[in-house]
């Protein structure tokens, strides 16, 4: 029987105490190499727990990559680009549709974020930063104007925490021929405040060209907006 390790060295302890060679059976030699093994010093090095899982995990990821490319046609190369595809693809979705837009009426989404001004205020505000090039808060006043200025004209009942999507649907009952733009409106506004998207002056230009037209529009009493049949 061929002994190593901590065998080898519980039989040299066993030849240097009686200097006589000693031959042992199978089962009592297992058990003074175990012995000899649970001493301390023998796992002095050993990894710990943190290093045994890491080696553990990259192994894992070093088989998955291996069936994985073995699978894909072309191997490790074909792998690599389908990757690269998959990212691609994630990456023009992102671009296209944006951060993902949190639903109307969600906490935070108030159309209004700071105290009560006029219409007129929102408006200066909107003026000054489109002379600066400043698009986004631009929209963002020019929206405000618009909703503030249906609430002036009482076509809009005041409500705090009211959204863009719900100003817009509820003005649309009083002024249907702009309905449709109310909404693109507030979905620009949305798109630009929640959604990460960037406005540009022709967004700004719609939404003041809406603000002047609603402004000599003469709303429609219908039930909507009075309560009472038209």
């Amino acid at each position: 029987m061929t002994v190593t390790g901590g065998a080898a060295a519980a039989l040299a302890r066993l030849h240097a105490d009686g200097d006589v060679p000693v031959d042992i059976s199978r089962l009592p030699a297992r058990e003074a190499a175990e012995r000899e093994l649970s001493d301390p010093r023998y796992h002095e090095n050993d990894p710990n727990l943190l290093q045994r899982g890491l080696d553990r995990f990259w192994e894992w990821l070093d088989d998955l990559f291996g069936t994985a490319s073995g699978a894909t046609p072309g191997g490790v190369v074909g792998l690599v680009v389908i990757v690269l595809a998959v990212a691609a693809l994630v990456a023009a979705l992102w671009w296209r549709l944006g951060t993902p837009r949190r639903a109307p009426g969600t906490t935070g989404d108030s159309l209004f974020t700071d105290g009560p001004r006029t219409a007129r205020d929102h408006r200066t505000a909107a003026a000054r930063h489109a002379s600066a090039g400043r698009w986004n808060q631009a929209v963002q006043e020019r929206m405000r104007a618009v909703v503030r200025s249906c609430e002036e004209r009482t076509l809009l009942e005041p409500r705090p925490g009211r959204t863009a999507d719900e100003a817009a649907a509820e003005a649309g009952r009083s002024l249907p021929s702009h309905a449709d733009d109310l909404r693109l409106a507030a979905r620009t506004f949305d798109d630009v405040t929640y959604g990460g998207r960037t406005a540009d002056e022709a967004a700004y230009r719609r939404l003041e060209e809406l603000d002047t037209a609603l402004e000599r529009n003469r709303p429609t009493l219908d039930t909507a907006s009075t309560g009472t049949p038209a």
